[in-house]
């Protein structure tokens, strides 16, 4: 792939993650957020690879940040996703590595979203102590809507993985 094409792909890959995040229900008073932005993370992160993922994840949702009464989160979301990204994307390279069953694939696409929750919630919770100055029991309530970021992430998120790989342009990586 080209330069050009590679620099289009992955500024319409953010565009896609910022959009989604738009797409949202607040949960908690201190900064839960239930929106599908994970949903694009997740699968762009499987789809085109931890870069991709990592960066479209980092920068869609800070812009988001920025744009919102969110924007004391930004550099936060940034470290966060792009870490989350990376993660979700490194594990799914397994699941495209040599043939496997589907339900193999599937598996191992799981893991990689749990590998990323397992980043996630710890950073954002750790995010909101440091943000907000309150003590480490406050951010608690805060988890369940992040679980629940990641269980729509999954339920969501799989179907739209097999879609794109089943529909996905070849000049696509």
């Amino acid at each position: 792939m080209s330069k050009t094409k590679d620099l289009v792909l992955t500024a319409f890959l953010i565009a896609i993650v910022f959009i989604a995040t738009f797409i949202r229900v607040p949960t908690t008073p201190t900064g839960g957020l239930v929106h599908l932005g994970s949903v694009a993370l997740f699968d762009i992160s499987v789809v085109f690879g931890p870069k991709k993922g990592a960066i479209a994840g980092a920068l869609g949702m800070s812009l988001f940040n920025l744009t919102t009464e969110w924007a004391m989160w930004a550099p936060y979301t940034f470290v966060i996703r792009l870490a989350m990204g990376f993660i979700i994307g490194s594990v799914a390279k397994l699941a495209l590595s040599g043939e496997k069953p589907t339900w193999l694939k599937t598996t191992l696409y799981v893991a990689a979203l749990l590998a990323g929750a397992a980043w996630f919630i710890p950073a954002s919770y750790v995010a909101q102590i440091m943000i907000f100055q309150v003590p480490w029991e406050v951010p608690v309530a805060s988890i369940p809507g992040n679980l629940m970021q990641i269980v729509i992430a999954l339920v969501a998120g799989l179907p739209l993985i097999t879609l794109i790989n089943m529909h996905k342009p070849r000049f696509l990586p």
